[in-house]
C-alpha cells in the first residue's frame, strides 16, 4: 500500500510539537501591540515594527518548513535513487524519539529488512517537543530503545543505516561521537550510512533565526565523523537548508 502524506503534515506537527511557542509569541505579538497604543511617535512604531517581525519571523519559519517538509520531496526519498548502496539485505532506523520516516522507507525499499531504534533518553535530550511527538504517536512496539553508547546489535549487523534528521538531538559533542562510532561497529564492511540535517548555517538561521542554535555546524559534524573514524564518501543539499552526508566505514 502507497504511503501517502497529507499536504500540511510537516508544518503541522512543527505546530502540534511546539505549541507553547507559538501561543506565548502570539500573546506577547499581541501584548506590545496593545501597549503600542498608550504610545505615540517614535516608541509607537518602534513597537508596532517589534511586533511585525516577531511575527514575521514566526511566518517565515512555518513556511520555510513547509517547503522542506511537505513540498519539496525530502520524503518521497527519490532522491535515493541516486545513490550507490545495497537496497537489499538489513538496514537500520534510528530516531530520537519521533519516526516519521521508516514506514515510507520501508514502502521505497521492500527487499531491506528494517529495525528500528529510538536513542531517547529524556534526562540526556531535553527537548520539550520530543514528549509531545511521543504522546501524539506513540513508539511503534517493534522499535526498540537503545542507548547511544551501546547499541545492542552485533558487529557488521548492518548493510546500511538510516540516521535521518535525529543525531542533532544528541547535544553533547563526545556523546554524539560513542553513538558514531557505535554505528561504525555495527555496519558492514562496505555498507552505508546516511545522515540527513540541518545546518547552523546562513540558510537556516534566515529561517529560524535562534532556532538555528538547536542544530550543530558543519564544522561540528565533520569533526565528530573524523572522531568515530569514518570516512565522508560523499555530502550534499537537500535544499537549502538540508544537508546529506554519507558515510563509510575508513
Amino acid at each position: 500500500m502507497e504511503i501517502i502524506r497529507k499536504p500540511y503534515q510537516g508544518v503541522w506537527n512543527i505546530v502540534r510539537f511546539n505549541w507553547p511557542f507559538y501561543v506565548v509569541a502570539g500573546f506577547v505579538i499581541l501584548l506590545v501591540i496593545g501597549i503600542a497604543g498608550y504610545f505615540s511617535g517614535l516608541i509607537y512604531y518602534f513597537l508596532l515594527a517589534a511586533a511585525f517581525a516577531a511575527f514575521f519571523g514566526m511566518a517565515v519559519s512555518l513556511l520555510v518548513s513547509h517547503y522542506i517538509y511537505d513540498r519539496s520531496g525530502l520524503y518521497d526519498f527519490d532522491w535515493l535513487d541516486g545513490l550507490a548502496f545495497q537496497k537489499a539485505g538489513s538496514a537500520l532506523t534510528v530516531n530520537a524519539g519521533f519516526d516519521e520516516t521508516t514506514e515510507i522507507l520501508q514502502h521505497k525499499f521492500p527487499s531491506l529488512r528494517f529495525s528500528m531504534a529510538d536513542f531517547y533518553d529524556p534526562l540526556l535530550h531535553t527537548e520539550p517537543s520530543i514528549e509531545r511527538a511521543r504522546k501524539i504517536y506513540p513508539p511503534k512496539l517493534e522499535v526498540q530503545p537503545v542507548n547511544t553508547a551501546d547499541l545492542p546489535y552485533g558487529d557488521q549487523q548492518f548493510d546500511i543505516i538510516f540516521v535521518l534528521l535525529s543525531a542533532h538531538e544528541i547535544i553533547n559533542p563526545k556523546e554524539r561521537v560513542l553513538f558514531f562510532s557505535e554505528l561504525k561497529r555495527v555496519l558492514c564492511e562496505g555498507g552505508k550510512i546516511i545522515v540527513m540535517e540541518h545546518l547552523r548555517d546562513l540558510p537556516n538561521f534566515l529561517a529560524y533565526t535562534i532556532g538555528f542554535f538547536h542544530f550543530h555546524s558543519h564544522a561540528a559534524w565533520t569533526k565528530c565523523f573524523e572522531l568515530a573514524e569514518l570516512k565522508l564518501e560523499r555530502e550534499e543539499k537537500q535544499t537549502a537548508f538540508i544537508s546529506l552526508f554519507i558515510l563509510t566505514k575508513k
